[in-house]
Formats: C-alpha cells, sequence, structure tokens
C-alpha cells in the first residue's frame, strides 16, 4: 500500500506533519511506502532533525502550495506543481493508494472532484466528520463539500456512512438519522421530507428524523444532512467544546477550593479532554470520490496526522469503495423502477 501525504498545506509547516507521518509508519508496519510531497529543501530540512529515517519515506518535490487564501479552482489552475494537485495525480495514476492533506478543504474537495471524479452511480462526495458521543463515536456527512443537496445525494450519504461506519468504526449496525426540526415524517422542509422518503426504502438501519439534541446521545451513529447545515453544526461543536474547556480551567482557578477540587478531580478531567480531543481522528474522509482522500485540519498536531493516516489505511484495506458503489447502484435501481411503477 502506498499512501500520498500533502505536507505543505498546514498551519504549523512540514514539519508537524512529517512527525505525524513518521508515526504512522511506525504503526502501520504493512504501509509499502509514504510519499511525501512539498518543497524539498523544507523537508530535507526538517528530516535533518531525525536520526533514523524510514526507507519507506518517498520525497515528491513540489515547487508551489494552494493557500488557504486561494480560490480552489482557479488556484489548481494557476498552480499546476502545487503539492497537493501532485498528491492527487499519484492516486489518479494509481501510484498511490490514497492521499492525505491538512490543506485547503475547497482545494482538497475540487481537486478529488476533477482528477479523481465520482464513484460510479454518485453524483455528490461528501465529507465524512467523525464526531465523539459519550461512548463512542458518530458520523456526521457532509460535514461541507457541498453546501447545497438534492435528497438523492442525502440518501447517497446515508448510504456511505453507513458502510464507513461499518468498515472503518466497527460498528455492527449502524444507525442512521436524519436531521431535522422535529422527529415527525411530516417535519422539516422539502428536502429532509423527500430524503426521509428515499432513506426509509434502503437496507439500512434508518431510525428516521433527529434533532440537534441527538447528536452526542450514543442513540445515533450516522447523522445525514447537506453540506451547509453540516459544517454549521461540525464548526460550532468543535469551538463549543474548546470554549467550554476554557471555562472550566477558569473556573477551577477561581479559589483556593475550586483548586483543590481540581486536584482531586484531575484524572477525571485528563479523561474528557483526551475524549473531545479531535486529534484522536485525525482527518475526515472525503467519500463517493473514485480514491481515497482524507482532509485533515489545517491546525492538526502531528498525532492528529498520524491517526489520520491509519484510519486512511483502514478505509483503504477495507475497499470501501467498492462496497459504496455496489451499495449505490443497488438503491439507485431502485429508485428507477419505483419511478417506473
Amino acid at each position: 500500500m502506498k499512501i500520498a501525504v500533502d505536507v505543505m498545506g498546514g498551519d504549523h509547516g512540514c514539519g508537524v506533519v512529517i512527525d505525524g507521518t513518521i508515526q504512522a509508519l511506525e504503526k502501520c508496519q504493512h504501509i509499502e511506502r509514504v510519499q511525501i510531497i512539498g518543497d524539498k529543501t523544507k523537508i530535507n530540512h526538517s528530516l535533518d532533525r531525525i536520526r533514523n529515517i524510514d526507507p519507506r519515506l518517498e520525497i515528491i518535490h513540489a515547487s508551489e502550495v494552494l493557500s488557504m487564501e486561494d480560490k480552489p479552482v482557479e488556484g489548481l489552475r494557476k498552480k499546476k506543481d502545487c503539492s497537493l494537485s501532485i498528491a492527487m495525480d499519484l492516486v489518479k495514476t494509481g501510484k498511490s493508494d490514497a492521499i492525505i492533506s491538512p490543506g485547503n478543504t475547497g482545494g482538497v474537495v475540487a481537486a478529488a472532484a476533477i482528477k479523481l471524479r465520482t464513484l460510479t452511480g454518485i453524483d455528490r462526495p461528501g465529507i465524512a466528520a467523525v464526531l465523539p458521543s459519550k461512548h463512542n463515536n458518530f458520523i456526521l456527512l457532509d460535514a461541507g463539500a457541498n453546501v447545497d443537496g438534492k435528497p438523492k445525494h442525502l440518501m447517497h450519504y446515508a448510504i456511505m456512512g453507513d458502510i464507513y461506519a461499518r468498515e472503518v468504526l466497527g460498528i455492527k449496525d449502524p444507525k442512521i438519522g436524519l436531521m431535522s426540526v422535529g422527529t415527525e415524517e411530516s417535519k422539516g422542509n422539502e428536502l429532509t421530507q423527500e430524503t426521509f422518503h428515499l432513506c426509509k426504502g434502503l437496507e439500512l438501519n434508518f431510525v428516521g428524523n433527529i434533532e440537534g439534541h441527538d447528536l452526542f446521545s450514543d442513540e445515533i451513529d450516522v447523522v445525514v444532512t447537506n453540506g451547509f447545515v453540516g459544517n454549521i453544526l461540525l464548526k460550532s461543536c468543535e469551538q463549543l467544546a474548546g470554549v467550554l474547556m476554557g471555562w472550566l480551567k477558569d473556573e477551577l482557578n477561581s479559589g483556593l477550593m475550586s483548586k483543590f477540587g481540581a486536584v482531586l478531580s484531575q484524572k477525571a478531567f485528563q479523561s474528557l479532554k483526551k475524549r473531545i480531543n479531535p486529534d484522536n481522528v485525525g482527518g475526515a474522509p472525503l467519500l463517493g470520490v473514485n480514491g481515497t482522500v482524507t482532509i485533515a485540519h489545517g491546525s492538526a498536531s502531528s498525532h492528529a496526522i498520524s491517526n489520520a493516516i491509519c484510519n486512511t489505511v483502514e478505509a483503504v484495506d477495507h475497499n470501501i469503495n467498492k462496497l459504496i458503489i455496489d451499495a449505490v447502484a443497488n438503491a439507485n435501481d431502485k429508485l428507477r423502477a419505483d419511478a417506473n411503477n
């Protein structure tokens, strides 16, 4: 297995991404090669501080970087030698089995759509963000690949989310919920009502509509919504988690008794911090494209990059794209049959 890593797109420079890549190589011994793509001078400078460089590491030079300020499609057209474009080409030509990038999210989605295309039967790819609930993790799909969506697209998100939850997260019979403004079938807008009807006809564990307060209840494994709502939910949850931890820290330092209580509860607080740490997942897969693509956060730590690579390896090992193609084909055939009846 070969993995391409765009090391230039992150907020903290290529060194952090390279450190995470090396950590992943130590954990995933069956990786044949990791191709790190970026400015060769900067990469070599980062590698100078490492004593024993894994021989499975291959450097591929890229003279340009798609920055966060670049408009995705325009930037890819102008910067043909950017690290993201070269890494995506490696997957397109079969020289790599997957790509991980902490760069411009819009750029990753655009590059994947243009160079890899979507899987047979799928019109729109979706970002599957993995978030923590009380005891497990759940998937939010789409988390921002497409701001708009049709009922058929959301139906495909339900299918792809089910497969990813089973194959990568190890959830035996994932519970699929459709984000709406009420649990009744009649609630919501035209998009959610029609999506409800389509999902109800799938051979999935579809539990119906869910609301915002159901997100972290351990009752839902896959949350289906369009990218506009999904991205707002994702960023709100990320920000709230950070703010609450900050408030809690302020309160625990507010007085002598609070500090004493904090010492007694230190283990519990450390456990909570670890549980909600997004680095545990590392990245979000872009599902529905003809390749395995993982989008890491721009501020990802080396630990996050390592986990993103390991989860990507898991997705490749389980051949989830083949499973998605077969499941979507069955669903599309059923739609056509229903339309003809």
